[in-house]
């Protein structure tokens, strides 16, 4: 088979058998069904539990959730909105024979006509100061100290850990493009000093144990015009910027780039934050890059640098990797207190032959200098997506998440669809014009070495129904009936080695969203099973396992939003389906009953 062409025996395109990755073990679940309904199901021998929703109390001093008089206080001390990326920190056994962990959880955006009563058809009409501080308050991130506690994780409420990251939570902008002219506004003259973080979408743990948000669709905060002839419209226009999807800068001038021009260039990285310092001040690490960030999944390759694979989630964008000039020190916490700040980012060339080729996004290398406008490294990294353009990288099918397999020195790219892909712009990497179903890559560095320059790469699967020959799907012809998705979106890695993928845009197949297992190894590889169905309007997000892999952790997100849904009249009412109880994002914990290794 040609590259890019999914071999069921595992054959990749330079002649190596992927079968040859290290042995991890099958999957043994019974699967659940396609269908569409308004709330979630699992496995037969499986229990799901609610961990957080939306407004759940997080503080001793914070209220309890009153959807009917929400405030921007009451949401900066609850559980924020549509929670999307989860981290698993475990703490281990404590004193009092408890097993405790940290869960770091990402809340991307805010459905406005969900979350409020009484706006009417275009909620960015009915918006006040007040509601607009709310939807402030629900972005950002939450960290909660759980407990593990007759078999089901329990926040605990008031912990020391506990913290909420909002739209205007002070941070440092750290490294090559901090204190850059471009990044200078009215409030914030030096450029080192941002307020908040927006569009936290996927993000990642890192071997040291930080919590990375990764900025994904900044752009829709952002309203109004820039001046005539301002320098940063071509740029802006690169990002979609402004889209003004909601009211904010009505409200607060700096989302308004007719007044703070260069505020959008302070938005669109990856946030550091230290879990264990409540106090600790979030870090906007440039050194990785500016774009539309689906996540950061990092590991250590053999000569203990530290790699992030970084999906740019946008169709026709491309797939990043930074890594980092210092190694990581297991020994030594403070000594990878600042790794991200320097290191090289590259972007990958998905070559015909099977090779992926990295390249370094560094100023006056190649095309990257004053004769095509960049007159620094910071200029590089602001305006990440046009130096990639310029490099010749591969335009993808809308890449997400981007995991790591440490065991295996493998990593899976998520691509989720492209609908804007025409007949004369498929290539190997992106087989299919107008991909309505999204693709799933498996790329192989070499002996493991994930800084490498060079990599290969295979097809692992062509998403969509297989029974439909005109849709050019291509899996395990063991996949069943229930097994085969579309939109893959989020994945992890679970502590066996073993895939799982999520989605969002699974509905356009028939089906709710959900989680499917994914082998990607011997007999069984490109073979998908159903494990998780999600209600109706939302996607799943996550997954995260907890390090002895009997609990998995889903976030649900968006959960009701269909067509003309409203906070009167949702998709669904879950997870409370209590009448006068609005729809409310929320975060699970999947465990089988018997207290087994999840889908073991």
């Amino acid at each position: 088979m040609g590259a890019g062409a999914l071999a069921s025996c595992g054959e990749l395109a330079d002649g190596n058998i992927a079968a040859t990755a290290p042995p991890v073990p099958a999957f043994s679940f019974d699967e659940i069904a396609r269908g569409v309904d308004d709330t979630h199901h699992v496995p037969p021998g499986y229990e799901a539990d609610i961990v957080l929703r939306w407004g759940d109390r997080l503080f001793a001093d914070a209220p309890d959730f009153d959807p009917q008089a929400q405030t921007a206080a009451a949401q900066e001390r609850q559980f924020g909105y549509n929670n999307d990326y989860v981290g698993f920190i475990p703490l281990g056994t404590q004193a009092d024979g408890e097993n405790r962990a940290l869960l770091c959880i990402n809340h991307e955006y805010t459905n406005t006509q969900l979350m409020f009563p009484g706006l009417g058809a275009d909620p960015r009409n009915s918006m006040t100061a007040e509601l607009c501080a709310v939807e402030m308050a629900a972005n950002g991130g939450t960290i909660v100290e759980i407990a593990e506690r007759n078999n089901q994780w329990t926040p605990i409420i008031g912990s020391r850990f506990n913290r909420r990251i909002t739209a205007t939570t002070p941070m440092e902008i750290s490294g090559p493009a901090s204190g850059h002219t471009r990044l200078q506004t009215n409030a914030d003259p030096s450029g080192t000093r941002v307020l908040g973080t927006l569009g936290d979408c996927a993000g990642g743990i890192t071997p040291w144990r930080s919590y990375l948000l990764a900025e994904e669709n900044f752009q829709n905060n952002f309203l109004g015009e820039l001046p005539n002839g301002h320098p940063e419209a071509e740029s802006y226009s690169r990002y979609g910027i402004p889209r003004g999807a909601y009211a904010w800068g009505r409200f607060d001038k700096r989302f308004d780039v007719s007044i703070e021009p260069f505020e959008p260039n302070r938005f669109g990285w990856i946030v550091e934050v230290d879990p264990f310092d409540p106090n600790s001040v979030p870090k906007k690490r440039t050194a990785l890059g500016r774009f539309k960030h689906e996540g950061a999944e990092s590991v250590v390759a053999p000569d203990g640098r530290v790699v992030l694979y970084m999906g740019d989630d946008e169709q026709n964008n491309y797939v990043f990797k930074f890594v980092t000039a210092g190694r990581f020190d297991p020994d030594n916490h403070a000594a990878n207190a600042n790794l991200l700040d320097e290191g090289t980012l590259y972007v990958a060339r998905f070559e015909s032959d099977g090779r992926v080729n990295w390249l370094p996004l560094v100023y006056d290398s190649g095309p990257l200098n004053e004769e095509t406008g960049f007159h620094s490294q910071a200029d590089v990294l602001i305006d990440a997506r046009r130096a990639a353009d310029l490099l010749g990288a591969t335009p993808m099918d809308r890449p997400e998440d981007v995991e790591p397999n440490a065991q295996t020195g493998r990593a899976y790219v998520m691509l989720t669809n492209n609908f804007n892909r025409g007949e004369n712009e498929i290539d190997a990497a992106n087989p299919r014009a107008q991909n309505a179903f999204g693709h799933i890559i498996e790329i192989i560095e070499p002996e493991g070495d994930f800084a490498s320059p060079h990599s290969n790469w295979e097809i692992l699967l062509r998403c969509g129904d297989p029974a439909r020959p005109e849709f050019g799907a291509s899996w395990n012809p063991a996949t069943s009936a229930n097994g085969w998705f579309g939109s893959p979106d989020n994945c992890a890695i679970d502590p066996a080695g073993r895939l799982w993928v999520s989605t969002d845009g699974n509905d356009g197949t028939g089906a709710n969203d959900g989680l499917w297992a994914v082998s990607v190894a011997g007999e069984a590889r490109g073979t998908s099973r159903a494990f998780f169905r999600a209600p109706l309007g939302a996607e799943v997000c996550g997954p995260a396992f907890s390090a002895d892999g009997r609990s998995l952790f889903l976030a649900i997100q968006h959960p009701g939003d269909i067509a003309g849904a409203s906070f009167e009249n949702p998709g669904t009412r879950w997870p409370d389906f209590e009448q006068n109880s609005p729809v409310r994002p929320a975060v699970l914990a999947i465990r089988r009953s018997d207290g087994g290794v999840v889908g073991s």
